[in-house]
Formats: C-alpha cells, sequence, structure tokens
C-alpha cells in the first residue's frame, strides 16, 4: 500500500471515531457573528464572512500560500520547537498571503488545537489543508473559519469531487482541487474547478520535482487560478513559476527549515 492509500485508509477510520468531530459544535456556537441575524439563519446571528482566498492570493504580483506543518511522512519532525502561533505571525509580517494548517494529525501532527492557535495569531485567510473524504469535514472547515478547503483528486471519485466543489462553495469557501497528473488535472477540469492546485510532489511516493506545475499548467483553462505546491525553494523557483502563468505557490517544509522565518519569506519572494 503506498503512502497516500495509507492515510485514507486511516482518515476513514479516523472520521468515524466518537469524538472526532466532538467539538464541531462548540466550534458553530463560538464562530464570531455580525451583529444583525440574517432570514436564511432561522433568525440567528449571521456568521462574518471569512477573508478571500482568491482575492487574498491575487493582490500580489505572486501570492503565498505559507504553511504550518509540524511533521511529514516523508521528513519526519520539520521544526524543533514547533510554535504554531508563532510561525503564522512571522508569515503575515513577511507579506504572506494565506496560511495552510495540516488539519491531520496521525501523519503530519495537525488537528483542531493546532488550527485554533493559528486562527487566534492571524488575520489572513486560512487553508483547511486535510484528505476530505467525507462531508462532515467540509462543514467542519467553515465551522472553524476557514477561506478555502483543500480538494484532493486523487481520493475522489468524479461524482463526489464535484459534489465537494459545490459543498465547499455553498459555504462560502474556496474550493482548492488539487492534482499531478494530466489524467487528474482533466477531471478536475470536467468538474469545473477554478482554483487548481499542482501538486509538485508525488502523493504515492513523496518524490517532487517542479517540472510537474510547469507540464501540467498548459491543461488548465484560462480563467482558472493556478497555484504551485511543494517543493519551492528558492526565489529562481519563484520566477519560473511566475514567468509560467501560475498565480501563487503554497510552501512549507523549506520556510519552516530557516532560523528566521521572516526573513525566509522575504528572501523567497523576493522577485
Amino acid at each position: 500500500m503506498d503512502i497516500l492509500s495509507e492515510i485514507v485508509a486511516n482518515k476513514r477510520v479516523e472520521i468515524e471515531q466518537p469524538d472526532y468531530f466532538q467539538t464541531l459544535e462548540k466550534v458553530v456556537d463560538e464562530l464570531p457573528h455580525v451583529g444583525n441575524t440574517c432570514d436564511a439563519c432561522d433568525g440567528k446571528p449571521a456568521r462574518a464572512a471569512t477573508p478571500d482566498f482568491i482575492e487574498a492570493l491575487t493582490s500580489a504580483p505572486m501570492g503565498l500560500i505559507a504553511e504550518v506543518k509540524r511533521q511529514s511522512p516523508s521528513a519526519g519532525a520539520i521544526r524543533v520547537p514547533f510554535e504554531p502561533a508563532e510561525i503564522a505571525k512571522a508569515y503575515e509580517a513577511a507579506g504572506a498571503q494565506v496560511v495552510s494548517c495540516l488539519m491531520d494529525k496521525k501523519y503530519f501532527g495537525g488537528g483542531e488545537d493546532q488550527w485554533a492557535a493559528v486562527r487566534a495569531a492571524t488575520k489572513l485567510p486560512m487553508l483547511y489543508k486535510e484528505f476530505v473524504i467525507d462531508p462532515r469535514q467540509i462543514f467542519h472547515a467553515e465551522a472553524l473559519g476557514a477561506s478555502a478547503v483543500l480538494l484532493i483528486v486523487a481520493v475522489l471519485t468524479d461524482e463526489e469531487l464535484t459534489s465537494f466543489i459545490h459543498l465547499v462553495q455553498a459555504c462560502g469557501m474556496t474550493p482548492l482541487v488539487e492534482v499531478h497528473t494530466e489524467e487528474e488535472m482533466k477531471r478536475a477540469v470536467a468538474a469545473n474547478a477554478k482554483c487548481i492546485g499542482i501538486n509538485n510532489r508525488n502523493l504515492k511516493t513523496f518524490e517532487t520535482k517542479i517540472e510537474t506545475t510547469l507540464a501540467l499548467r498548459e491543461l488548465a483553462p484560462a480563467d482558472c487560478t493556478l497555484i504551485s505546491e511543494s517543493g519551492i525553494r528558492t526565489a529562481d523557483d519563484i520566477r519560473t513559476l511566475k514567468d509560467a502563468g501560475i498565480a501563487a505557490v503554497l510552501v512549507g517544509e523549506s520556510l519552516l527549515r530557516q532560523p528566521d522565518l521572516e526573513q525566509a519569506v522575504k528572501d523567497l519572494m523576493a522577485v
């Protein structure tokens, strides 16, 4: 079994545990609200809108989704000590447009507590980065105040992909549809994905090459916001992707391994 299949198999078991969504109702009750009620909310206060994901990314010449990640199956522990709130503050101070937060606990050391620490530390839009295989996870993302939800084409059927895209949008968030192969890109386009992340990392082997983005971008529609994910380490990489018409990048490990996060972001995005 490859690592992606193993993670997804574990996720199917994990989300059925009695305590997995135990805080969902509490989180919903504690969401920030505006003062007025809305008819669609059965007289309850309306939820304050989360910052717009696409708008934030396209406000810069090259948008940056900076990732908060404790560990990965391929790299082990990435940053010690790991302080999610301080990492998020450094990212925002350095000019990042979005913060990505890992939700998977077993393989990536993420979870609700980590999300809450980051959410309290920054006003930037946040990406709910999880192996989403169940609609309840999308509602969970909404309850936590996410601006976008990662949907990985490789782990979803065509029917699931289309319905999850619609559900994320109906919840007022942006679906970031992730692809790695030509076949997955074609499926994303067929599902009418408007924001596509091209993952340079093969999630089955965890091998990474930036050429994946350069090859697959040709298959995306002109009106699609393209994001390159993983394996991005230098300002030269950023320039190459920018010249190729990529709107934003998602970077985590290469930043998190630097002692001065703020300076690392500035050096990387100096284009």
